[in-house]
C-alpha cells in the first residue's frame, strides 16, 4: 500500500471519529431557552364602540409580553368595567386608560363630554339634508344660519352667514360611532349634536329659535378659520360668479382667467306723463 492511499485512509478515519464526537457532543448538550416575561393585561373579548359602558362580560384577563406592552394599559377588570368608551376598542385590543372616561364621568353622551364644553342639539332633520346624509360622528362642519327679512331692508330679504367653524360631531340621532357603510339615511335624521363651547351653544340655540341652521362638511384635518362674510339677497339678486379654480398641490389656489362680476347697479326712474306718474328700473348689467 502507498503512502499515498494510506494517509487518505487516516484522514478519512479522524473526519469519521471527529463527525461522531460532534454529534455525542450535541445530543448530550442540553438547550436551555429563555421564558418570555409577561404580565396580565385587561383586554376587550368583543368590540366597545364609542359611548358604551364597559361590562365584566365585555372583559378578560390574558397575560401579555411586557416588552410590547401598550402605555397606559389595565391590569385587572375592577379598572375597566362601568367607565364609558371614549376611542373605540377592538375585540382582542388590551384596553387603554386614555380610552375610557373616568368612573364618576356618567354614561352615554355625557361621559364623552370634555370638561368646560357641551353638547347641543340641532333638532331638525334638514340639517344633514344639505350634505345628504354624509355627516357622521367625528365628523367637522360649519354651522350656517339663515334668517329671513323684508325686501326692503339692507339685506333684500334675507341672509345666510357662518355662525359657527370647524365644529365636532358627537351624535348623529342616537348614534354615537359611525355606521358600517359611512352613510346615514337624511329622510330618517331627527337630529343631530354638536360639541361646542357654552358661548356658541348660546348661539346656536338662538339660532336656532329665530332662523334656520344648516351644516358644511369639512375634511377632518382642516381646522382652519375661514374668511367669510354674509350673504344676502340683495348681493346675490344680479350676482354671477366664474368657476371657482381647484387648490394647486401645495394648497393654494390657482389663478382664475376671470374675475367674478361685481352686483348689478340698479337705477329707479320716476317718470311724469300729464298727471300720470309711473317707475321704471334699469339694471346696468356691466
Amino acid at each position: 500500500m502507498s503512502v499515498k492511499t494510506i494517509f487518505v485512509v487516516l484522514l478519512a478515519i479522524v473526519c469519521g471519529l471527529s463527525a461522531a464526537w460532534g454529534m455525542t457532543q450535541l445530543r448530550s448538550t442540553k438547550f436551555v431557552t429563555t421564558k418570555q416575561e409577561t404580565i396580565p393585561v385587561a383586554v376587550a373579548l368583543v368590540d366597545l364602540p364609542r359611548g358604551r359602558t364597559v361590562t365584566a362580560a365585555d372583559v378578560e384577563v390574558k397575560e401579555w409580553p411586557k416588552n410590547v406592552l401598550p402605555e397606559g394599559a389595565l391590569a385587572t377588570p375592577e379598572e375597566v368595567v362601568d367607565r364609558a368608551v371614549v376611542i373605540p376598542v377592538m375585540a382582542g385590543e388590551p384596553i387603554l386608560q386614555a380610552k375610557l372616561a373616568n368612573k364618576d364621568a356618567g354614561r352615554g353622551l355625557a361621559a364623552l363630554i370634555p370638561k368646560g364644553m357641551r353638547a347641543y342639539t340641532i333638532k331638525a332633520s334638514r340639517v344633514a339634508s344639505n350634505v345628504a346624509g354624509f355627516i357622521l360622528p367625528g365628523d367637522r362642519v360649519d354651522v350656517l344660519l339663515t334668517l329671513k327679512g323684508r325686501y326692503d331692508d339692507e339685506t333684500g330679504g334675507g341672509s345666510t352667514t357662518t355662525l359657527l367653524q370647524a365644529i365636532e360631531i358627537m351624535a348623529v340621532d342616537q348614534q354615537l360611532d359611525a355606521p358600517a357603510e359611512n352613510k346615514v339615511d337624511p329622510d330618517s335624521l331627527g337630529s343631530v349634536t354638536l360639541l361646542v363651547t357654552p358661548e356658541q351653544a348660546s348661539l346656536l340655540d338662538l339660532g336656532q329659535n329665530m332662523g334656520q341652521l344648516t351644516l358644511s362638511l369639512r375634511n377632518p384635518e382642516d381646522r382652519d378659520e375661514a374668511d367669510t362674510r354674509p350673504a344676502t339677497l340683495a348681493d346675490i339678486r344680479y350676482r354671477q360668479v366664474t368657476p371657482v379654480a381647484e387648490p394647486t398641490s401645495d394648497g393654494a389656489a390657482a389663478p382664475v382667467a376671470k374675475r367674478e362680476r361685481e352686483a348689478a347697479e340698479t337705477f329707479d326712474i320716476l317718470t311724469l306723463r300729464g298727471s300720470q306718474r309711473g317707475h321704471l328700473q334699469i339694471v346696468d348689467r356691466q
